[in-house]
């Protein structure tokens, strides 16, 4: 009865549907040296994990310890990093603010406005210098691609 057990169990094992507690009652079974002669071959394959468990017992290996310089060299890089943005940042906002209210007459800022719109009015016009050779090139690209 037990032998058609253990036979039940392997055909189980080799279809991978056993469950730990089968795979353990097989591993017992197959340590023993009373196996049947038909069953050695699987025998070699249990043995093969015995051992295989031993060694990794054997060989453990100790974790070595991880020297923490470089997590706390990037800790500092990060702050040295923050401290420069946030000064950069200061030095900015206090060099905008002196620059408020540079002229001195409401007409100086006028004047100097005019001009600011006028050199972007400019430009724009150039663009659309530019944008009419596209209309060209889509008008002819229209006739050759009908």
């Amino acid at each position: 009865m037990e032998l058609q057990k253990i036979e039940e169990l392997l055909e189980k094992y080799l279809e991978g549907t056993t469950s730990l507690e089968e795979e353990n009652i097989l591993k017992n079974f197959f340590s023993n040296d009373n196996v049947p002669s038909h069953l050695t071959d699987y025998k070699m394959l249990f043995g093969y994990y015995k051992m295989n468990k031993q060694e990794m017992s054997k060989t453990r290996m100790i974790p070595k310890k991880k020297n923490n310089y470089i997590k706390w060299f990037a800790v500092a890089a990060s702050l040295v990093f923050v401290t420069m943005l946030t000064f950069m940042y200061l030095q900015n906002n206090t060099t905008n603010q002196e620059n408020i209210d540079t002229f001195e007459t409401p007409e100086e800022a006028f004047i100097e406005t005019h001009k600011a719109l006028q050199m972007v009015s400019i430009n724009i016009d150039n663009g659309m210098e530019n944008v009419s050779y596209l209309e060209e090139y889509e008008k002819t690209r229209k006739i050759i691609f009908k």
